[in-house]
């Protein structure tokens, strides 16, 4: 006779996304070049790496970050659009590098990494992602103002920080409280780095006082939050099945006791606040100068198109949904994920 345990009786097996897609106002745009860069982009991401396996070559066609790239900067030259869609790649391969890592492994993949943008001269490496890193960002100094390649900087910096933490509470099991996860979060995400590309992307040489302003400071940072915590909800389903925490449906579980259905409704009211509270703010921007306020804006758009693009992108990419993304977004019924043991 077989035996099934209560918790296997009451566990869910399916969950309910909330309707983030329609709760979004903006418009979405694709970038004209998007087909030839994404290609072009693949081949640069696959040259000289024996390690990249056939699963691995599958997985990153299955990703689409060319579609991401194109959605959240349509307005970009071919140039400016291929130097991002080269980052986005290589932040995704960071992405999956650093999710088993302990701390040691993070930090030397930081210092290679670090050492490659701000020495690129004088530091030497034979490791592949030495090259990579030094490739693009070379590529991106030519056109970006001193701040925006400044920023892109300092933000990886705090995005290693930050994932270097994140090894330290797998290692230990510790799941932090909301408020601490949040602050996490932001720099875990590798938004920040992003919001730089916008400025390189689009000719933008923003001062930093303005960058520094408090209504453009929460613009960026509601614009995270909604991409972050979002990415949480369409990424839980493929986290739960490794047994991976650092995600905002188990910080909210485990701190308000509340079961996995409420922790999404309640992450989706998190998720649909940000997005009106990047609205409201939008209505608040300041004036400086004509050329200041035009570069203002287009940030600010380039904001706007990545709420948009990152929200469409998860449903066709097949990072979250395999090949089912198409219906998840139609009916938002996620079916649970055995264990991976």
């Amino acid at each position: 006779m077989t035996h099934i345990s209560l918790a296997s009786l009451s566990a869910p097996t399916k969950v309910v996304l909330p309707d983030l897609v329609s709760h979004c106002p903006f418009d979405l745009h694709i970038n004209r070049n998007h087909k030839l860069v994404s290609i072009e982009s693949k081949r640069w991401l696959f040259q000289g790496d024996p390690h990249l396996d056939e699963r691995s070559r599958h997985d990153f066609h299955g990703l689409k970050a060319g579609q991401l790239t194109a959605t959240c900067y349509p307005n970009v030259g071919y140039p400016q659009l291929r130097v991002c869609s080269d980052f986005m790649n290589w932040l995704f391969h960071l992405d999956n590098l650093s999710d088993d890592m302990d701390k040691r492994g993070v930090r030397e993949i930081s210092n290679v990494v670090m050492n490659s943008l701000y020495h690129p001269h004088t530091y030497h490496s034979t490791a592949r992602l030495s090259r990579m890193s030094k490739d693009f960002d070379k590529r991106m100094i030519q056109t970006a103002s001193p701040g925006a390649s400044q920023r892109f900087k300092e933000t990886m910096e705090f995005f290693f920080q930050a994932v270097n933490q994140q090894a330290i509470d797998r290692a230990s099991g510790h799941i932090p409280d909301l408020e601490s996860y949040i602050a996490l979060r932001r720099d875990t995400s590798g938004c920040k780095p992003c919001w730089a590309f916008i400025e390189y992307a689009n000719n933008l040489d923003i001062p930093d006082e303005v960058m520094d302003h408090p209504t453009i400071r929460s613009l960026g940072e509601a614009t995270n939050d909604l991409v972050t915590w979002s990415n949480d909800l369409f990424s839980y389903n493929v986290e739960q099945s490794k047994d991976h925490t650092h995600n905002m449906i188990d910080v909210v579980m485990n701190e308000q006791g509340i079961d996995l259905q409420s922790a999404f409704d309640f992450v989706g009211e998190m998720c649909r606040q940000s997005i009106d509270r990047f609205v409201e703010d939008r209505k608040n921007i300041p004036s400086w100068s004509p050329k200041i306020d035009n570069d203002v804006a287009i940030y600010v758009d380039g904001l706007a198109d990545w709420i948009v693009g990152s929200l469409h992108w998860s449903f066709d990419s097949e990072r979250y949904f395999g090949k089912h993304g198409k219906e998840v977004k139609k009916t938002r019924v996620v079916t649970l994920l055995p264990k991976i043991l």
